[in-house]
C-alpha cells in the first residue's frame, strides 16, 4: 500500500458507493484515515471491510446531508478527537427530476437543491476552521459539466441549476482562503461515468463504455495530497486538464 497520504485525516462524503466509495478506498490505500459519510449504515460496514482489507482504517457516519444539525455536531466532533481535517471530499449528490422545470415538484426541487448545494455550504460552514487548522487543507467538489456547458441540457433544470451554484460556492471557498489559508479548492468534473445515477439518467446507455469511480479515484486523490496547490481550478477528467473557469462568452 503507498503512504503517500500516511497521517491524513479525509471526510468523504457519499462514501457508501459510487465516486464516493472508490474514492475512500483509494485514500485508504494511501494511507489516510477515512470518515466516511453516507446515508445507509450497512453499506458503510461493508466499505469499512473493504478499508480494512487494503490496510487502512475508517471512522463510519451514518448521516443524512440534509441534517444540518448533524452536520454541525460533525464538526464539533472532529474538532474534539482530531483538532483538524485535512481533506474534504465533496461528493455526495442527487439528479432529480429529468423533465421540464415547469413539471417539477416543488418538493423534488428543494430536495435537489437540499444535498446537492445547502449541505455543501453546511459542510464548509461546519468544517472550514479544521480544514484552516491543517497544514495543507484540501477540498475537492465533485460537480459536473451540467453546470457550466456552454449550451444547457433540456430538462436537466434541478441538477444543472445545483452544479452550477455548486462551482460558484467552490469558487467562492478558493478565493476565501487563497491569501488567508493553506487551504486549496478544486472542482472536479468526473464525465460520464459506470454509476447509478448516470444508470438512472441515460437508461438506454451500454455501462461498458464507460469509465468507472475506480478510474477517476486516483486523480481525485491526487488532486488532495498537501504537494497540490493550484486552487480555484476546474479538474476535467474526460480530458485530464486542469483548467481555469471562463466567464460567460
Amino acid at each position: 500500500m503507498s503512504n503517500a497520504m500516511e497521517g491524513r485525516l479525509a471526510l468523504v462524503t457519499g462514501a457508501s458507493r459510487g465516486i464516493g466509495r472508490a474514492v475512500a478506498l483509494e485514500l485508504a490505500r494511501a494511507g489516510a484515515h477515512v470518515v466516511a459519510l453516507a446515508r445507509t449504515q450497512g453499506a458503510l460496514e461493508d466499505l469499512d471491510d473493504e478499508i480494512r482489507r487494503v490496510g487502512g482504517d475508517a471512522t463510519l457516519v451514518p448521516c443524512d446531508l440534509k441534517d444540518s444539525e448533524a452536520l454541525d455536531r460533525l464538526g464539533a466532533a472532529l474538532h474534539d478527537r482530531w483538532g483538524h481535517l485535512d481533506i474534504l471530499v465533496a461528493n455526495a449528490g442527487v439528479l432529480g427530476p429529468i423533465t421540464p422545470i415547469g413539471h417539477v415538484d416543488p418538493k423534488q426541487w428543494d430536495n435537489v437543491v437540499a444535498v446537492n448545494l445547502t449541505a455543501n455550504y453546511r459542510l464548509v460552514r461546519s468544517l472550514d476552521p479544521l480544514l484552516r487548522a491543517s497544514d495543507a487543507g484540501r477540498v475537492a467538489f465533485v460537480s459536473s459539466a451540467a453546470g457550466h456547458r456552454a449550451e444547457m441540457r433540456p430538462y436537466w433544470g434541478p441538477y444543472a441549476v445545483t452544479k452550477a451554484a455548486l462551482d460558484a460556492l467552490a469558487r467562492t471557498y478558493a478565493a476565501e482562503t487563497a491569501t488567508t489559508s493553506n487551504v486549496v479548492v478544486t472542482v472536479v468534473n468526473p464525465g460520464p461515468l459506470r454509476t447509478r445515477m448516470r444508470a438512472a439518467a441515460m437508461p438506454g446507455e451500454d455501462p461498458e463504455t464507460l469509465k468507472t469511480p475506480e478510474d477517476l479515484a486516483p486523480a481525485i486523490v491526487a488532486l488532495c495530497s498537501p504537494e497540490f496547490r493550484d486552487s480555484g481550478k476546474l479538474y476535467d477528467f474526460p480530458t485530464d486538464r486542469l483548467m481555469s473557469f471562463q466567464g460567460p462568452a
